[in-house]
């Protein structure tokens, strides 16, 4: 996708993309962060919205028309602090039914030479919660964008029975061109289980502070690339094989051979 601050035309540009999805045979669903806001950050705050607001109430009525398990990849939650919102990731069921939401827990506060100055923390509250939810498409662990840095949270997905991560996202131009792909792969590699990322493209109306890098992308738990959108907005369609993550976790079991390092 390529979010703005046109609401209306986000939501309106996702459901084409899900229904698409949809259309190709896709059970699951995924949309990137930012998928229903990507404008000035202050207005963010300021249209923040509940669980119970007209984003996911719209998320969710799509779910159940098309029987999908779809994730809003995320969307700014009102939160008790007045000057800052939730980075919040939510799951629908194929019924429309909330099934796990998320609160990004690493916030993206960079200064990098020559290209990107951003806090996020000036109007995002952390979460502090590891979240995976057992479907009856596998059990699914969530997370968003600048978390994929952070290995050790996705080692904790594994131990709580994750085999799909999540991974909706809005990655810079800059970051994404040297580091993108090969986070995601690695993040596949060293968890034995698929990645799904769906990410933000283009220039976007968010006080001129970057654009996205896109190239939205699935990966096996062998760390194969198996579908993306290498440029521009579209779907990227592939197969999920939960035998596969088994096998592979059978094959090198990283888990067994984990050991505890000295401090």
């Amino acid at each position: 996708m390529t979010s703005t601050s046109d609401a209306e035309g986000n939501l309106a540009q996702a459901e084409v993309l899900i229904r698409r999805a949809a259309a190709r045979g896709a059970a699951l669903v995924a949309t990137p962060e930012n998928a229903t806001f990507l404008g000035p950050h202050g207005e963010k705050v300021r249209r923040a919205e509940t669980l119970d607001g007209p984003a996911c109430r719209g998320f969710s009525a799509l779910a159940a028309e098309l029987g999908i398990h779809l994730l809003l990849g995320s969307f700014a939650e009102r939160a008790d602090d007045p000057r800052r919102a939730a980075n919040t990731s939510v799951l629908f069921g194929p019924g429309g039914e909330r099934l796990a939401c998320y609160r990004k827990l690493h916030l993206f506060d960079v200064d990098v030479p020559g290209g990107v100055n951003f806090r996020e923390s000036d109007t995002v509250v952390a979460g502090d919660q590891v979240v995976t939810v057992a479907t009856a498409l596998g059990t699914l662990g969530l997370s968003i964008c600048y978390d994929l840095r952070f290995g050790e949270l996705y080692r904790a997905l594994v131990a709580r029975g994750a085999e799909l991560l999540l991974i909706p996202s809005a990655f810079t131009a800059a970051t994404g061109k040297a580091h993108w792909e090969t986070l995601v792969r690695a993040r596949a590699i060293e968890s034995q289980a698929y990645v799904i990322a769906p990410g933000q493209w283009g220039s976007h109306d968010d006080d001129g502070l970057r654009e996205s890098h896109g190239q939205s992308m699935i990966v096996d738990p062998w760390g194969q690339l198996l579908a993306q959108v290498p440029d521009g907005t579209g779907i990227a369609v592939a197969e999920i094989d939960l035998d596969r993550v088994a096998r592979v976790r059978r094959a090198i079991p990283v888990a067994t051979h984990r050991r505890p390092l000295p401090c």
